[in-house]
């Protein structure tokens, strides 16, 4: 299993406790050992949106995924 999938399944993991507040997180890109996401749906401008990114997202795949050294907002992408 490659490193894009390890990151699908273990957003998979967290994605139903985003779902119930009516948003989701969705994979853009592995980077570099940075991990890009997007929020959808109330995540949107929701003001926990850093909390979640970094107590959340960040720590588990930090643990799960051997490689990620950080989780970012897909818009803070560096152009290349």
């Amino acid at each position: 299993m490659n490193i894009e999938e390890q990151i699908q399944m273990t957003l998979d993991k967290i994605r139903p406790l985003i779902q119930r507040d009516g948003g989701d997180v969705l994979f853009d890109s592995f980077i570099d050992g940075i991990v890009y996401v997007n929020f959808i749906g109330a995540c949107e401008g929701c003001m926990m949106i850093d909390e979640t990114l970094s107590s959340g997202v960040a720590i588990l795949l930090q643990e799960e995924v051997p490689g990620v050294i950080d989780v970012k907002l897909a818009s803070e992408k560096p152009n290349k």
